[in-house]
C-alpha cells in the first residue's frame, strides 16, 4: 500500500551508513551492523520503491518499480568480486533501478537513482548497450535527427539533464566521420544524469522531485523506446 504519511523515505541515517561501511568495508563490520543496514538502507529503500510504483504511470506506464526484498528494483548491497581484483565485498552506494517492463526480454532504457554521499543522482537511458542495439539507436538518430535533436534539446531536459558516458575516439563502423551528429554517433552510453544534494534526497518533497525529474526526461527516453522497439 502506499504511505500515506509525508515523512520523507530517505533519512541522514542512510549516507552516514554508507560513510560507515566505505571505511570498515569488511564482512564482520556489515554482520556487526546488520540492522543499522535494515533501518537505515534496506526499508526505507523498498519504501521509496513502493511510492514510486505509484507515481511512476504518471511519467510512463511500461516503466515497473518492483518493491521485492530481493530481484527486485533495489540492488543488492553485495559486490561480484568473482572478476574484480577488487575484493572489498560491499558497494559504497545504494542503487535502485527502475527497468522497462520489457527489460528481461530486450535490454532497454531505465531511470537509475543512484545515493552516495555527495555524489546522488538520476540516471536515465541505456547504459553499454551491445553493438545490435548501439547500432538500432545510432540509425535512429540518423534516420530522425530532428527527433533527436528535439529529444536533447528539450528546455526542461536540458535544463536538468546533462548527457555523458562514454564514446569512441573514431566514428563506429558504417557512419560517416563528418556527420553533423558525430558527436552523438560515438557514443558508447546514451545516458543523462541529474545530480541531486544529499538535502534533496532527505527532504518529505523528494518523491516529487524525483517523479518530476524523470518526466523531465521523457522526450529522451522516448526516443530511445522508439529506436529499440519498445513502448514509453
Amino acid at each position: 500500500m502506499c504511505r500515506v504519511d509525508q515523512d520523507p523515505a530517505f533519512t541522514p541515517d542512510l549516507f552516514a551508513f554508507v560513510r560507515d561501511l566505505a571505511a570498515h568495508n569488511d564482512r564482520a563490520w556489515f554482520a556487526a551492523n546488520k540492522d543499522r543496514y535494515e533501518a537505515a538502507v534496506r526499508e526505507p529503500a523498498l519504501a521509496f520503491v513502493e511510492d514510486v510504483a505509484h507515481r511512476l504511470p504518471e511519467v510512463s506506464p511500461h516503466f515497473v518499480a518492483d518493491a521485492r526484498r530481493t530481484g527486485g528494483s533495489l540492488f543488492r548491497i553485495h559486490r561480484d568480486t568473482r572478476f574484480s581484483k577488487d575484493k572489498t565485498p560491499y558497494k559504497t552506494h545504494v542503487g535502485v533501478s527502475f527497468r522497462h517492463a520489457h527489460g528481461r526480454d530486450v535490454h532497454s532504457p531505465v531511470h537509475y537513482l543512484h545515493l552516495e554521499p555527495g555524489r546522488a543522482f538520476l540516471g536515465c537511458g541505456i547504459w553499454q548497450p551491445d553493438t545490435a542495439l548501439a547500432r538500432r539507436i545510432r540509425d535512429a538518430i540518423v534516420a530522425r535527427p530532428g527527433d533527436w535533436r528535439a529529444a536533447v534539446g528539450d528546455a526542461a531536459f536540458r535544463a536538468r539533464f546533462a548527457l555523458g558516458g562514454d564514446a569512441l575516439k573514431r566514428a563506429p563502423q558504417g557512419y560517416p566521420a563528418d556527420h553533423p551528429l558525430i558527436a552523438d554517433l560515438r557514443r558508447k552510453d546514451f545516458v543523462a544524469t541529474t545530480p541531486f544534494a544529499d538535502a534533496d534526497v532527505v527532504a518529505p518533497a523528494f518523491i516529487d522531485d524525483f517523479i518530476a525529474r524523470c518526466a523531465d526526461a521523457a522526450p529522451f527516453m522516448r526516443f530511445l523506446c522508439c529506436a529499440l522497439g519498445v513502448p514509453y
